[in-house]
């Protein structure tokens, strides 16, 4: 699902820049925040600033390091692709020199890709200054100005399951099963509060999305992708007004209508990813029927305390899952989306929550069943009551029948009769 930009910047003349220069480009597309950070002793760093202070920690390649390291980007090594760019599985020895390579993902942008450089710079800024271990980690990154040509490229961390949206999404997959799906939730949860509290200054990340939640070889969710990414609001602001950018299906409608950006937008976000984790289905399915292809309408006929609840559950779990936890995770992916900003839940409290809901359910007996029984299924209620109606339909018609019948025929009628009763 692409990214969309209903606003576009105006186009800048291409500049050549190298990596010393990068802090720069950053403080210029920061600079009116920065500004305004400078301008009290007590305000917060802006990211910029936070990034001067620890850049260090961040490795600088050469092109031709990563160019050898990938066999000059051969497709045989290449393990993703998107409007952005592509993305390839590589070894590169440590900084030293010393010890065993370790693997990385090498993240090549598209030359013309969409606002390429602004979201590079941003990428490289906000990951070179947050540390989580539920985001992703930036190794490094490459910026090479001939020209002849112009690359922008980053090294991250190898994650072995690529992401949440493939295994969800993506049939030749193994099920994520139901207890994997609340880690899955809760870490990328984390991850999201991290941004919002957990920072000198507060960040937004804009494009919460299944793609952009990696899972690593023990299926632990770390968050990618920051080239969206926002700091917040400063302080006495409600929000920041911004070019309205995400992913069709998951922004804010908020957002969308005003372009105040707020953390309650990554919220609302969230809030769809609950529901395709516990559904299976995407955000927008166009290959459904018309009344099923917008996930959060079509949950809506399916209220979280209802009786016909367990018909949205991804039915590759074979109602291998807890109920309970379901019912409640719904409701407050329902929190999360509701539609004025104000009143939904912050990030730490969504966090609270789930940890809430995990312990709650492995509490619960291990072999719960998800179903209801037959007598309290809407469906099966349904099938019931449908034969009872058929078989008093038909008991009514053959005593129609015996008002007409005498003697023998009579006597063979009643046996007949008789054999109709359940």
């Amino acid at each position: 699902m692409k990214c969309f930009y209903y606003f576009k910047d105006k186009s800048r003349g291409r500049e050549q820049r190298s990596a010393p220069e990068l802090e720069e480009q950053g403080k210029s597309d920061y600079s009116h925040r920065a500004t305004k950070s400078s301008c009290s002793a007590t305000s917060p760093r802006s990211i910029p600033q936070l990034y001067e202070e620890r850049a260090h920690n961040l490795r600088v390649f050469s092109y031709l390091e990563l160019q050898q390291a990938t066999h000059d980007f051969s497709w045989l090594l290449k393990i993703g692709e998107g409007g952005f760019g592509s993305v390839y599985k590589a070894s590169i020895k440590l900084a030293e020199g010393k010890g065993d390579p370790i693997v990385v993902a090498i993240k090549k942008l598209n030359k013309d890709g969409l606002q390429g450089h602004k979201q590079w710079v941003a990428e490289v800024q906000f990951l070179g200054v947050v540390e989580h271990p539920n985001l992703v980690k930036l190794i490094g990154y490459c910026a090479m100005d001939r020209k002849s040509e112009i690359q922008r490229l980053l090294v991250y961390e190898y994650m072995a399951n690529k992401s949440l949206e493939n295994h969800l999404f993506n049939k030749a997959c193994p099920v994520l099963p139901w207890k994997t799906r609340l880690q899955i939730m809760l870490g990328a949860a984390q991850g999201l509060a991290y941004l919002h509290a957990g920072l000198e200054v507060q960040v937004i990340y804009r494009d919460f999305k299944t793609s952009n939640v990696l899972l690593d070889e023990d299926f632990k969710p770390k968050l990618s992708d920051f080239g969206l990414a926002r700091e917040g609001p400063i302080a006495g602001r409600t929000h920041v007004s911004t070019a309205v950018v995400g992913t069709h299906g998951y922004a804010a409608p908020d957002y969308i209508e005003t372009g105040h950006l707020t953390t309650k937008s990554d919220v609302w976000s969230f809030g769809v990813v609950l529901y395709e984790i516990l559904t299976g289905r995407r955000s927008l399915e166009r290959n459904h029927p018309r009344a099923e292809q917008i996930l959060l309408e079509w949950v809506k006929r399916f209220p979280a305390d209802g009786k016909r609840f367990r018909l949205i559950m991804d039915p590759r779990l074979e109602n291998q899952y807890s109920s309970s936890a379901a019912r409640k995770i719904a409701k407050l992916a329902d929190n999360c989306l509701v539609k004025s900003a104000k009143d939904r839940p912050t990030m730490s409290q969504v966090v609270e929550r789930l940890k809430q809901i995990i312990e709650q359910s492995d509490e619960d007996d291990p072999y719960e069943k998800s179903f209801e029984s037959f007598e309290n299924d809407p469906i099966g209620s349904d099938q019931k009551t449908e034969a009872s109606k058929s078989w008093k339909r038909r008991m009514t018609q053959l005593s129609k029948l015996g008002e007409n019948v005498e003697g023998a025929s009579r006597r063979r009628f009643m046996i007949m009769q008789r054999a109709q009763v359940p």
